[in-house]
């Protein structure tokens, strides 16, 4: 049983993490496109490219990370080890050169490059370190709301703190003020890294997978079905939900016609966020976590559907939907977190080869096929119905940013809910593997 403090320095990982990943999702594309002058069409092209190359990468680490021997363990020391480089890198994505168009692109291309990179390499072993704190079912869904509580806070704190931040050190400068802004949440994230580091400890003891080639791996990973469907779950949640967020600034403030609103906006979603991964615990104990979490795309995908008939006065109830979208959305999020580790379980079961980091690298590459795909397809949205920075739209362009906002990424949580109906990792099956798995190591050695 572990204590609420090892959870909570566990979910401060989470919190350093979110403050990079939420601060991509929700301003990275309109700091591209308002404060260093790129056309949103080359963003889009941009993330698409970038992310792919970033979410190849993840399979190799994961490898990796399994095959690590430390005096600290498997997973731990990676955050010791890239919490500065991570914080250094976070920094200088954020840098507005003095270069020609094609330079800053080029700057704009290597620095996110970089960042992804980072991000996955620190990433990774985090998520896979989860695995390995409790080999108890209902303890690992704890820890993973533990972690997502922690996580949306650090998007909160990007949601609430960025723009404020960014107006108060620009000083009439944004691109000054995302520098300094940058700076002072990359310390922020340093901190944190290192307290999830001393806080936590690993007690699960997996068995390495013996020396072979990553290809060897992936024909094991293969064979587990309910990783793939998880795969694909990752892959059109992700697609639909970064779209949405990524967009948000620009509903609140071209559509809504309420830029100093984006704060609360942001802000009221994450409170949300932060309510929803909260009371998933709660759920899963009472309920079937399969049943569960896909009644809950359900729900999402028709609060972000009846979204697209809000008019643009009515800001109350669109604040109030997009609070209650976020809300019913990351109270899933625990729940999908907690199935990767069960699929872990299946794949052990099935194969005889434990694959943790492998199996986490490998749903967090098709997760960040999804990023990938959202973040250019906002781009590539917004550059098709014709948008300018910081000028009155046309009514084609606000009309294309409410629907891009609301219809389109709505989509993606019914697609989820679809492929959910052939996940089988219900309470007892995973029961039922836990107990073959126990006897098996408890087996004597002849």
């Amino acid at each position: 049983m572990l204590t609420i403090k090892e959870k909570i320095a566990y979910g401060l990982g989470d919190t350093a993490s979110n403050i990079i990943f939420q601060t991509v999702m929700m301003f990275l594309l309109i700091f591209y496109t308002d404060v260093v002058g790129l056309s949103p069409a080359i963003v889009g092209t941009l993330f698409l490219s970038v992310r792919i190359i970033d979410a190849v990468t993840d399979p190799l680490m994961g490898s990796w990370a399994d095959r690590t021997t430390t005096k600290w363990g498997q997973y731990r020391p990676f955050l010791l080890w890239l919490a500065i480089p991570f914080g250094i890198i976070s920094i200088i994505t954020f840098i507005t050169p003095d270069f020609s168009d094609t330079g800053k692109i080029l700057y704009a291309s290597l620095t996110y490059i970089l960042l992804m990179l980072v991000y996955t390499a620190i990433n990774i072993p985090y998520s896979a370190l989860g695995g390995v704190l409790s080999s108890d079912p209902q303890e690992r869904v704890s820890i993973q709301s533990f972690r997502f509580v922690f996580g949306m806070i650090g998007g909160l704190i990007v949601a609430a703190g960025t723009l404020p931040l960014v107006k108060w050190f620009g000083n009439g400068d944004s691109a000054i003020g995302y520098q300094y802004t940058m700076t002072a949440m990359s310390i922020l994230g340093i901190v944190l890294f290192l307290l999830c580091f001393a806080g936590t400890k690993e007690r699960v003891s997996l068995p390495r997978p013996k020396s072979a080639p990553l290809s060897a791996d992936l024909k094991l990973l293969w064979q587990n079905d309910q990783w793939r469907i998880l795969c694909l779950a990752g892959l059109f949640l992700l697609t639909g939900q970064v779209l949405r967020a990524t967009l948000a600034v620009y509903y609140v403030k071209y559509y809504l016609n309420a830029e100093e609103h984006i704060t609360t906006f942001m802000t009221l979603g994450m409170i949300g966020s932060i309510l929803g991964c909260a009371l998933s615990q709660q759920l899963a104990k009472h309920v079937c976590k399969i049943n569960a979490y896909v009644v809950l795309q359900l729900i999402a995908a028709s609060i972000c559907a009846g979204s697209y008939w809000v008019n643009e006065h009515q800001l109350a109830l669109a604040f109030t939907l997009f609070f209650f979208w976020s809300f019913f959305l990351q109270m899933a999020t625990p729940l999908l977190w907690a199935k990767m580790i069960d699929t872990i379980d299946y794949g052990h079961w099935k194969t005889g080869v434990h694959l943790n980091g492998l199996v986490f690298s490998a749903v967090v590459f098709f997760i960040k096929l999804g990023v990938a795909f959202g973040g250019a397809f906002a781009g590539w949205l917004l550059a098709y119905y014709n948008y300018q920075p910081d000028t009155e739209q046309l009514a084609a362009t606000r009309h294309g940013i409410q629907l891009s906002f609301t219809l389109y990424p709505a989509i993606g949580s019914v697609l989820v809910a679809f492929v959910m109906r052939w996940y089988i990792l219900d309470a007892n099956k995973v029961k039922h593997i836990h107990q073959q798995l126990t006897a098996k190591t408890a087996q004597p050695i002849d």
